[in-house]
């Protein structure tokens, strides 16, 4: 077992069946120009994730861990897209209209993809979804159960959207899960702030939190000790 410091105490995980979850880090959330922009969000704070997110990449790839991407993006005819969904509050482009990096939020265009610095790479796996939650109309648990995957490290955007639904999904699912803090953004630092709060709350009703830093140590000491 690998035991990290983490808050609200320590996580340990089996390294034989934990797997990265790396939500959302896509284009139109987090350049200029896509949908997070159109929405009137300052996109400048996404990108602080990107470093982080890519070194948390590079040490599962090193460990020869399982990498699981997802996008949320939809058909591009939105059969998938609920007008609930697509009608919502006041952006200058809703998802489907042309935007300076192809139709919003559409799989397959420009804007759906993963920035560079955290794309995927051969044999990792990549889940598109429809909604906030990854495990919501996809095979992820599938996914999950395949690869015998109990405990889950999380990473991308937004802290209080995407990643505390998907979190929550995977509580409610029995998996143990941890939140790496810089690997995470909000368009609103004070809705990360608040949302890190919840999920270590009451005994980490939902997850655990803990700095990029404290899960290196961990494996560190792993491979000292091992």
């Amino acid at each position: 077992m690998i035991t990290v410091e983490a808050h609200p105490f320590a996580f340990a995980f089996d390294p034989a069946s934990v797997a990265l979850i790396v939500i959302d880090m896509q284009r139109d959330f987090i350049e200029p120009g896509g949908f997070g922009e159109t929405l009137g969000n300052d996109v400048s704070h996404l990108q602080r994730v990107i470093q982080p997110t890519a070194d948390l990449l590079a040490l599962f790839r090193r460990e020869g861990w399982p990498v699981i991407h997802t996008r949320e993006d939809h058909l591009p005819d939105l059969s998938d897209c609920p007008p609930a969904k697509r009608e919502r509050g006041s952006p200058s482009l809703r998802i489907g209209d042309p935007g300076p990096m192809g139709r919003i939020l559409v799989r397959g265009e420009p804007g759906a993809d993963i920035v560079p610095a955290c794309a995927p790479v051969d044999g990792e796996i990549v889940i598109d979804k429809p909604g906030k939650g990854a495990f919501h109309a996809t095979d992820l648990g599938g996914v999950l159960a395949k690869l015998g995957v109990r405990s889950l490290v999380f990473a991308g955007v937004t802290t209080e959207v995407c990643v505390q639904t998907t979190m929550r999904e995977a509580n409610d699912r029995g998996f143990e899960c941890l939140l790496i803090e810089e690997a995470t953004e909000s368009y609103f630092p004070e809705f990360k702030a608040a949302t890190l709060e919840m999920i270590r709350a009451q005994g980490a009703i939902v997850g655990w939190t803990a700095p990029l830093a404290a899960l290196e140590r961990a494996v560190e000491r792993e491979q000292v000790n091992g």
